[in-house]
């Protein structure tokens, strides 16, 4: 069985930062890509960063150039960097597959940005 524990998020003020880790049962190199994804009040759930098996990244518009994704496989960890928070940014952070899978999902972890 897959278990996938988000850990990290806190509050934090405007252009502040947070790293999120996501630790997972078994080898997470096997299944294949990996990816944050966020859910913020009242919105659907969204892809924020994803990463290949050999490393390719990808991003939502919405935190390119801000945010970056890495994996250690030996680790059996994902984390994500996030740089230059913004309120919008503002829900709760969720590791899964990509694509995901519904019986991956974990209790994620909150990221609060305010003042």
């Amino acid at each position: 069985q897959v278990r996938l524990v988000e850990s990290g998020g806190g509050l934090v003020q405007p252009g502040g930062s947070l790293r999120l880790s996501c630790a997972a049962s078994v080898s997470i190199f096997s299944l294949n890509s990996m990816a944050w994804y966020r859910q913020a009040p009242g919105k659907q759930r969204e892809l924020v960063a994803g990463i290949s098996r050999v490393g390719t990244t990808r991003f939502a518009d919405s935190v390119k150039g801000r945010f970056t994704i890495s994996r250690d496989n030996a680790k059996r960890t994902v984390y994500l960097q996030m740089n230059t928070l913004r309120p919008e940014d503002t829900a709760v952070y969720y590791c899964n597959t990509d694509p995901p899978r519904v019986e991956f999902w974990g209790q994620g972890t909150q990221v609060t940005v305010s003042s």
